[in-house]
């Protein structure tokens, strides 16, 4: 409660789905909405943005091969298909991408995509993300100039650390690159086979870095709920965001962040069950 945000600070919210809208909107009461899109690379990853986004948005492609751009253009609807290279001042000049509200660099080249996105942010791009798969040039341009660095490795890494953790994780969120961690971990036991089923979050033992942050539990029976007053949905799950006299219950899915993965181990081990159970 008394944790105070910093201008620059990255802030990790966590909220249950029909609230998520509410929580965006509140976040970004100070931004500009997106309008305008420059997307950098129309293979695979390219092309699929721009069909997910050309209908909602203003949105500039620019492909470097010719040929690809020609079918680039004869597979989009909306969007514009520009060929050339952009990491081209002149072009991006040209295409006033100082007006663009986001430019996305999402070719198969990292280092064109560092380039591309720093050379657009400082011709006045709003916001700017690089894909970069290399782990090494990720790290190199956090805290750049760069607003997001997308890393598929991260993204797909949570799959595989939820089969190599101990217990029963159901899913791990790998946080800033590896730096930290969320994991989604199911309670199972009782008391007596288990330290957090029937304990309250204020009794359980203190691992400084890691912090219960909600709990998700199956409702007896399923409940319909307005999502942003306007669509009825059935819950068959409640979200609780967990507080110091929340008691866990057998079956809950917990969600705790770790500030350090190196806390992960003593995490995994007070969710284990003692091998009275069995």
């Amino acid at each position: 409660g008394d944790t105070v945000v910093e201008a620059g600070d990255e802030v990790l919210c966590l909220a249950a789905t029909k609230d998520i809208r509410k929580v965006m909107r509140e976040l970004r009461r100070m931004d500009k909405p997106v309008k305008r899109i420059m997307i950098a690379g129309g293979g695979n990853i390219g092309h699929r943005v721009v069909r997910a986004v050309e209908n909602d948005y203003q949105v500039k492609v620019i492909d470097r091969n010719k040929r690809h751009a020609e079918w680039l253009a004869e597979n989009v609807k909306n969007a514009l298909v520009l060929q050339g290279d952009a990491t081209d001042e002149k072009l991006l000049d040209e295409e006033n991408v100082d007006q663009m509200d986001l430019f996305l660099a999402l070719t198969n080249d990292d280092e064109n995509n560092i380039m591309a996105a720093l050379l657009a942010k400082r011709m006045g791009a709003r916001r700017v993300a690089a894909l970069i798969n290399r782990r090494a040039y990720a790290d190199l341009v956090q805290g750049s100039q760069i607003d997001i660095a997308i890393s598929p490795a991260q993204t797909s890494i949570g799959t595989l650390l939820a089969h190599v953790r101990r217990g029963d994780v159901a899913a791990v969120h790998s946080l800033r690159r590896g730096a930290a961690e969320a994991l989604e971990l199911v309670a199972h036991g009782d008391a007596q086979s288990s330290q957090v089923v029937g304990r309250r979050i204020e009794e359980l033992p203190v691992i400084e870095g890691a912090t219960i942050a909600a709990i998700v539990r199956r409702l007896p029976r399923p409940d319909t709920v307005a999502i942003d007053n306007e669509v009825a949905e059935e819950r068959t799950h409640k979200v609780i965001i967990a507080h110091h006299d929340t008691v866990i219950q057998t079956d809950d899915h917990v969600i705790v962040f770790v500030v350090s993965k190196n806390l992960v181990p003593r995490v995994e081990k007070l969710f284990q069950v003692s091998l009275g159970l069995f």
